[in-house]
């Protein structure tokens, strides 16, 4: 399958009209003989592309004291300190279009009792309730591996779309992203990939490509 993957990761460039901007890349895939009634068959995991996402990632730290000043020197996009928190739990509004604008969440865990009360029905919905860390963590792991993670779901549909690069990416690379995704399928389906009804490369904007 190594072979198929790259050439449709070839064909969807390819095929994919210049925009003015880097278009990500995508893999659809949809899985057969799984009923996603059951919440066993549902998958809600996060991989480590070998390769990065080829692009930015907005991670947002809650955090007070120590950890809030060293994940503001890390380069945390946001850090949201207790008195925040609240006000964000008062303004839903605002709280939503933070949830948008961010990808991963990052709490202090003495904070997360918090967390639920203000921005959990905001961030729950969205699944992205924040990872608790202890305040005595070094934020720049944890904000590097994030970099190169992407969520892989299959909630009330048996498809997973996941970003595996960017067109300015080597093709080899998106290819061994793509990997790291089936790999986990392999894991958590009953059947591992031979349950792969069909799988599909494409950009954000332009036609997909077949790989089964």
């Amino acid at each position: 399958m190594k072979q198929e993957i790259l050439e449709a990761v070839k064909k969807a460039k390819e095929e994919s009209k210049p925009r003015n901007f880097t278009q990500s890349i995508d893999v659809v895939i949809t899985i057969k003989d799984l009923d996603v009634k059951k919440p066993e068959n549902r998958i809600d995991e996060e991989v480590l592309l070998p390769n990065g996402r080829g692009k930015d990632v907005k991670i947002a730290f809650i955090a007070d004291g120590e950890l809030a000043l060293q994940a503001e020197n890390a380069g945390a996009n946001m850090v949201i300190n207790k008195t925040e928190l609240e006000e964000m739990g008062k303004n839903r509004k605002e709280a939503k279009k933070m949830a948008n604008r961010h990808d991963f969440f990052v709490a202090q865990a003495d904070m997360m009792p918090l967390v639920g009360r203000f921005l959990g029905p905001v961030l729950g919905p969205r699944k992205k309730m924040p990872k608790p860390v202890p305040a005595t963590i070094k934020p720049e792991p944890i904000m590097e591996r994030l970099k190169s993670t992407v969520k892989v779901r299959i909630k009330d549909q048996p498809v997973i779309q996941a970003l595996v690069g960017t067109q300015d990416m080597d093709d080899e690379l998106i290819a061994a992203n793509i990997e790291s995704i089936l790999a986990v399928l392999d894991q958590k389906l009953e059947k591992g990939r031979s349950q792969i009804k069909t799988m599909y490369v494409k950009t954000t904007m332009g036609p997909v490509a077949r790989v089964i």
